[in-house]
C-alpha cells in the first residue's frame, strides 16, 4: 500500500537572524486547518517594518526561534474550512492580519489561521491592494479611532504621513472629520494632498515642533526623539499614540504634568476593525497605495527596499501565479 503524500507548498524561510540574504525559498508541508481555522491560498503578502525587524532580530515580538516563515499580511482565497467555521466557505476572497504578533507565515502559498482573524476582501480591490491593507490600516484605525477617539474638528498630526501606516492614517483621520497635518519630504506632499491632508511639514527643512501647535492627537510612527518633540505640539488634554515602544528617555512625567495621555499601542487582530476599513474602502474614503510588487522569490529584495525608508505606501509580494 502506497503512503499518502502530504501536499507541499513554497515558502520563504530563514534559519538564522540576519540581513535580507538569510531569506530563502523552501518546499515544505502545506498546513491543515484545525477547529475554527481556515486554510487560505495566499495570492499576495504585505511587507512591513515588523517583517524586517523580525528577520533581523529573530521574531523580536514573540521570542520564537528560527527556522520560521515571515509575514503578517494576507490576501487570498479560502481553500478549506476547519470544523466549526461558519463565517467563510471555500472560494471566498479574504484579507487579514492573522495571529499577530506571532508570524502568520504569510510568505507562503498557504496559511492557516482562526477564521475570525480575516474579513471579506472589498470587491473593488485586487489581492495586491488587499495584502497592503491589514496591518497598516488596523494600526491606524486602532490608534486613531479605538485609542484616541478622533472626533470631528480634531487637529491630528501624523508622522511619516506618506508611509504604509501614515498614508492610511491620513485618510482615516479625514473620514472622522479631522484637520490633518502630516510630516513628509516635499516630494511626497502632492501625493498626501491628494489623500486629503490639510497641512504638510517637510521635516528635512523645518522642525515640526517649532511650527505646529494646538494638536489634539499625534500618531507617532517613528519613535526616537519624535515623541518628546511632539509633546510641544499638543494641547493640554491631548493624546500621543506611538506604534513603537517609548524608550527610557521619554519624559512621561512632563506629559502627565501637561495633562497629555501618551503611550505605546501594539496592533491586534481585529475582525471588526477590518470590516470598518473595508467599509471605508467601499465608500471611496480609503485607498491604499502599493509602491512595489515583487515575486515571492524576491523577498530579500523587498526587505532591502523597505529598509531604505523611502517607499510611498506599501511593498507587496506576489505569491500565487
Amino acid at each position: 500500500m502506497s503512503e499518502t503524500r502530504t501536499p507541499q507548498m513554497r515558502a520563504v524561510s530563514q534559519d538564522t537572524a540576519g540581513g535580507p540574504d538569510v531569506l530563502k525559498v523552501i518546499t515544505t508541508d502545506r498546513p491543515v486547518p484545525g477547529p475554527t481555522e481556515i486554510l487560505v491560498r495566499v495570492h499576495a503578502a504585505g511587507v512591513n517594518p515588523t517583517d524586517w525587524k523580525t528577520r533581523a532580530q529573530g521574531a523580536f515580538l514573540t521570542g520564537a526561534e528560527a527556522p520560521f516563515t515571515l509575514g503578517f499580511d494576507v490576501s487570498g482565497v479560502v481553500e478549506e474550512v476547519g470544523p466549526g467555521v461558519t463565517v467563510f466557505a471555500p472560494g471566498d476572497r479574504v484579507f487579514g492580519m492573522p495571529r499577530f504578533p506571532h508570524p502568520a507565515g504569510a510568505y507562503a502559498e498557504y496559511v492557516t489561521a482562526p477564521a475570525r482573524h480575516f474579513a471579506p476582501l472589498p470587491a473593488g480591490l485586487d489581492h495586491f491592494q488587499g495584502a497592503a491593507l491589514p496591518l497598516a490600516s488596523l494600526t491606524a484605525w486602532q490608534a486613531l479611532v479605538d485609542t484616541a477617539n478622533v472626533q470631528p474638528g480634531a487637529r491630528v498630526l501624523i508622522h511619516a504621513a506618506a508611509g504604509g501606516v501614515g498614508h492610511l492614517a491620513v485618510q482615516i483621520a479625514k473620514s472622522r472629520g479631522a484637520y490633518v497635518i502630516g510630516t513628509a519630504r516635499q516630494a511626497k506632499h502632492d501625493f498626501l494632498r491628494g489623500l486629503g491632508a490639510d497641512e504638510l511639514v517637510d521635516y528635512t527643512q523645518q522642525d515640526f515642533a517649532e511650527t505646529v501647535r494646538d494638536i489634539d492627537v499625534v500618531l507617532d510612527t517613528i519613535s526616537g526623539d519624535y515623541g518628546p518633540r511632539s509633546l510641544r505640539t499638543l494641547r493640554p488634554g491631548g493624546t500621543l499614540v506611538s506604534i513603537l515602544p517609548l524608550d527610557d528617555s521619554f519624559p512621561a512625567a512632563r506629559a502627565r504634568e501637561a495633562g497629555i495621555r501618551a503611550g505605546f499601542m501594539l496592533v491586534e487582530p481585529d475582525r471588526a476593525g477590518l470590516r470598518a476599513v473595508a467599509d471605508l474602502v467601499n465608500s471611496g474614503k480609503l485607498q491604499v497605495n502599493v509602491d512595489t510588487v515583487l515575486p515571492l522569490e524576491e523577498a530579500a529584495k523587498a526587505h532591502a527596499l523597505g529598509e531604505t525608508g523611502r517607499t510611498t505606501g506599501k511593498i507587496v509580494l506576489s505569491v500565487a501565479p
